[in-house]
């Protein structure tokens, strides 16, 4: 077998070799940063590359490394960042031209616990204006390209360039935002492994804000071990973000490797399978047979609270009112700058009123309390991450009906896990017969990021979906380097 090209190695083989010496911090960073010069004017996975800075801290890792000082196994590793985590130094422009090039004062709080980590950023992904869409659509900077297609089709959202980035080796991992499927759609989508944290797990504080009651903070990663080891470095109490003062740190790497025999896990039968591609449903299904191969009991349950949740965000009602209250003056004044699609949409939550508000969040708080109580009797739960895969470009930004359409078809299932604060996981299981990957999504109990990850690892060591790499991987000629600073 051949060996697997270093920009496809997993984080825990990267960590074993610069350990070992047969590979230094400075000659990795150089690999990725090389390769998104090749590839990236392509596929429009970078919004910015910051050589310099990232080569700095390159070295500083390989002189601390060298002298004995060794931060854990993200020490030296690469990463980039999506354009909504402030970088100390940098612009954050969230996708948008409305937020002007002023640097960034100091880094937001997961890109400073990666630092502490010894993590080295390459730069900053292209991302759906202001993280609002599952599509994947930006029509200032550009839309990422699906690496797993010929024709342009659509990486999905908001975090497309993070996905994009993972997927086609430009970078190990990848920082993304969850608001209602905005690390699990790109990962479906784009064939890795998305991690949705529960709000409150990790600290939000820098990174711009779309929904403060949804957002959350998780990784997109190669494998499921990398993205517990991001999980492991992002976690932690912060008083600038109050919801984290609440859990303790999870130790998500003790029981990776316990595998799933005698854990209980459900196919939830409810509005999550409505409408849902064959060959994504055929694909999901099959993980039941690998879970009950591997010892788990495997069996399907009714999940109502789910139809309840779907109903509750038919109008993305509390999203579009806190967006509203975010964007409010720029709609005002510069509604005309904002994307299309994007300004309809955020400026559809003035038209919301504070008692429909409130009773939507209070209703939410009761449902959350059922859907635990369901929860408490499995371990985790099995639905397709997406209700289809990867759709041509072209098809999803044909008009606003078209783009309404896709985007659903994409945040479904995801944006109920949202509503429910559960946390997700999305990986790799299996193709389409045209090659698209198609993505398992995982649901378990709040703050249940060490056993989500524990499931996942066991179906993703038992399988190999997430061994296969994009065709478009491949450096395209006579391309120009992406952008600076």
């Amino acid at each position: 077998m051949a060996e697997t090209p270093l920009h496809f190695q997993s984080i825990a083989c990267l960590a074993r070799r610069l350990r070992s010496g047969e590979l230094s911090p400075v000659a990795l960073a150089e690999h990725f940063l090389e390769r998104a010069r090749a590839l990236d004017p392509a596929l429009n996975a970078f919004h910015l590359l910051c050589p310099e800075r990232a080569l700095a801290a390159a070295r500083a890792a390989e002189a601390a490394l060298a002298g004995g000082i060794d931060l854990g196994p993200l020490h030296g590793i690469p990463y980039a960042a999506k354009d909504l985590f402030d970088v100390a130094g940098l612009p954050t422009h969230a996708g948008s031209t409305l937020l002007g090039d002023a640097p960034a004062a100091a880094d937001s709080a997961p890109v400073a616990a990666l630092a502490r980590a010894g993590m080295v950023l390459l730069g900053k992904t292209n991302t759906v204006e202001f993280a609002y869409g599952g599509v994947g659509i930006n029509h200032h900077t550009g839309t990422p390209r699906n690496p797993w297609a010929a024709e342009p089709h659509v990486p999905g959202g908001s975090s497309s360039g993070s996905g994009v980035a993972v997927a086609a080796g430009l970078a190990p991992m990848a920082l993304g935002s969850d608001t209602g499927g905005s690390v699990r759609i790109p990962a479906a989508l784009c064939g890795v492994v998305g991690l949705k944290t529960t709000v409150g797990r990790i600290s939000r504080a820098g990174v711009f804000p779309l929904s403060w009651s949804l957002d959350s903070v998780g990784p997109l990663a190669r494998t499921v071990e990398d993205a517990a080891l991001a999980f492991q470095a992002l976690q932690g109490a912060d008083p600038r973000d109050p919801p984290t003062l609440g859990p303790g740190p999870a130790d998500a790497l003790a029981t990776l490797d316990a595998g799933v025999r005698g854990l209980r896990l459900a196919f939830a039968e409810t509005v999550f399978w409505d409408e849902v591609a064959p060959e994504v449903a055929a694909a999901v299904r099959e993980c039941g047979r690998v879970f009950a191969d591997l010892g788990a009991r495997v069996e399907s349950i009714p999940f109502p609270e789910a139809a309840e949740a779907q109903a509750l965000n038919r109008q993305g009602l509390v999203i579009a009112a806190e967006a509203y209250a975010v964007h409010r003056e720029r709609l005002a004044d510069r509604f005309d700058r904002f994307d299309p699609i994007v300004g309809y949409r955020i400026r559809k939550g003035a038209e919301i009123a504070a008692a429909d508000y409130i009773r939507s969040v209070r209703t939410w708080e009761a449902l959350r309390v059922r859907a635990a109580a369901t929860l408490a009797e499995v371990d985790a739960l099995l639905v397709p991450a997406t209700m289809r895969p990867a759709v041509p470009l072209a098809a999803a930004d044909a008009d606003k009906d078209a783009y309404a359409a896709v985007n659903l078809a994409y945040l479904r299932n995801t944006a109920i896990g949202n509503i429910l604060n559960l946390c997700g996981l999305a990986l790799p299981c299996g193709f389409t017969a045209g090659g698209l990957p198609i993505g398992l999504m995982l649901y378990a109990r709040p703050f249940a990021e060490p056993l989500l990850l524990r499931i996942g690892r066991a179906y993703e060591q038992a399988t190999a979906w997430h061994r296969r790499h994009p065709p478009l991987a491949e450096p395209q000629p006579d391309a120009a380097s992406p952008a600076s600073p």
